[in-house]
């Protein structure tokens, strides 16, 4: 019996924290406010250097220069290019 009222408040404390995550991320998108990510570390110009680099260079040594993940970097390159 005790475990069911354990579970019960349990499932209650997480319906409260989605609630107020739903309305927090509602209330900061109306105003358009940051949702909390973390700021980019590499910017778009050392995206650029190390695409440019990568074209006479091993592209491991650059990426590990950057200090970005290989995905990342192709992503950010690829949207930098359209």
């Amino acid at each position: 019996m005790a475990s069911r009222v354990i579970s019960a408040l349990a499932q209650m404390e997480r319906h409260i924290k989605r609630e107020r995550t739903a309305d927090s991320v509602s209330k900061r998108r109306q105003v358009d406010a940051d949702l909390g990510r973390h700021p980019r570390r590499i910017s778009d110009g050392q995206i650029r250097n190390a695409a440019r680099l990568m074209k006479g260079r091993g592209r491991g040594g650059v990426l590990c220069d950057l200090g970005s993940p290989r995905s990342t970097f192709y992503r950010r390159a690829r949207a930098l290019e359209d």
